[in-house]
C-alpha cells in the first residue's frame, strides 16, 4: 500500500488546453449530424433524460459504494473509486454515443447537466461516499470546484463546437457532406490517440501496478455500463436511448478527477492509479461497445429528422 501511494502519475495539467481542443473537434464532428429537432424531441419527452440522470447520479454512486464493501480495497483506492463516481460524465462519451448510432442529443444533454451540476454534486457526493469508507477521514480532503471553471468547460468543449457544427450543417449542407468523412476519420484518430498517449506516458506505472487496480476498474466500469443499459431498459426506453445511458454511465470525467487528486490529495498514488487507469479503460470499453453497436442499424436519426 505504501508503495502504491508513493507513485506519481504522468499527468500534466498544462497540456489540458491541447486536450480540450481535441475534445472540441470531436464534438464538432458529432454536431455535423445533429439537428434542432433532436433536442426538441427530448424536451417533448424528458423521460430519457431523467432516467439517464438517475442512472449516473443515483445508481452509479450506490453501486460504487457496494463494490467498495465487496472488494474492501486500500483506503486510497476506495477514495479513487468514490471520486470517479462523483465526477460528471466525460466529454468523450458524446463521440462514443455518436459512433454507437445512439441518441447523441440525449448524450450531450446528460453531459451538460452533469458538468454544470458538478460544482455542487462532485464535492457533496465525494463527502457522502467517503463517510462510509473506513479510515478515509485521515486521507480525504475538502474539494472545491469553481462555477466559472465548470461553465467555461461546458462552453469550450460542448456549446461552441456544437453551435458551429450544427450551423455549418444547416447553412452549407453540401460542404458539410464533403467534409463529414474526413472529419470522421480525424475524430477516430484523435479518439484512439487518447488511449495510446495515456498508455504510453504511464507505461512504467501500468506494468508495475496495473495488477493492483485492473480488476477493480474493470468490474467497476463494466457494472456501470450494464447498470445504465439495464436501468434504461427497465424503464422501457428505446434501444438507442439505452445505449446512450449505458455509455454515459460508464464514461466519467476522470481527467477532472486527476486534477482534483493533484490539487487536494497531493497526487495520492492509490487514488491517482484508479483515476488514471479508469481514464484509459473507459475509452477502451466505450470504443469497443460503440463499434459493436455501430454494426446494428439505428432508426433514431431517421425518426427525429
Amino acid at each position: 500500500m505504501d508503495t502504491l501511494d508513493s507513485i506519481r502519475i504522468n499527468f500534466n495539467p498544462e497540456q489540458l488546453g491541447f486536450l480540450n481542443l481535441c475534445l472540441a473537434f470531436l464534438m464538432f464532428g458529432v454536431a455535423l449530424d445533429l439537428k434542432v429537432s433532436h433536442f426538441k424531441a427530448l424536451l417533448e419527452q424528458p423521460k430519457a433524460t431523467l432516467v439517464g440522470l438517475g442512472s449516473q447520479l443515483i445508481l452509479l454512486p450506490l453501486m460504487t459504494l457496494g463494490l467498495i464493501f465487496i472488494f474492501n480495497p486500500p483506503v486510497s483506492m476506495a477514495l479513487g473509486m468514490a471520486l470517479i463516481a462523483s465526477c460528471p460524465g466525460g466529454n468523450v462519451s458524446n463521440y462514443a454515443v455518436h459512433l454507437a448510432n445512439a441518441n447523441t442529443a440525449l448524450s450531450i444533454t446528460l453531459t451538460s447537466i452533469s458538468t454544470l451540476s458538478a460544482v455542487l454534486i462532485t464535492p457533496l457526493y465525494f463527502w457522502l461516499l467517503s463517510q462510509y469508507i473506513p479510515g478515509a477521514s485521515s486521507l480525504s480532503g475538502s474539494l472545491q470546484l469553481q462555477p466559472t471553471d465548470m461553465l467555461w468547460t461546458l462552453l469550450q468543449l460542448i456549446v461552441t463546437p456544437l453551435i458551429i457544427g450544427m450551423t455549418l450543417a444547416h447553412k452549407w449542407p453540401n460542404f458539410t457532406f464533403r467534409i463529414q468523412k474526413p472529419v470522421k476519420w480525424i475524430s477516430m484518430t484523435i479518439f484512439l490517440g487518447f488511449v495510446v498517449v495515456a498508455t504510453y506516458s504511464n507505461w512504467s506505472n501500468i506494468v508495475s501496478y496495473l495488477h493492483l487496480v485492473f480488476l477493480i476498474v474493470l468490474v467497476h466500469n463494466t457494472i456501470a455500463i450494464l447498470t445504465g443499459y439495464n436501468f434504461a431498459k427497465l424503464n422501457k426506453l428505446s434501444e438507442v436511448d439505452a445505449r446512450t445511458v449505458a455509455i454515459e454511465t460508464g464514461i466519467q470525467n476522470s481527467g477532472l478527477g486527476l486534477i482534483l487528486i493533484f490539487n487536494f490529495f497531493d497526487g495520492l498514488g492509490g487514488m491517482a492509479m484508479i483515476a488514471a487507469w479508469w481514464g484509459i479503460w473507459h475509452l477502451i470499453s466505450a470504443f469497443s461497445m460503440a463499434m459493436w453497436w455501430s454494426r446494428k442499424p439505428s432508426t433514431f436519426l431517421e425518426k427525429a429528422g
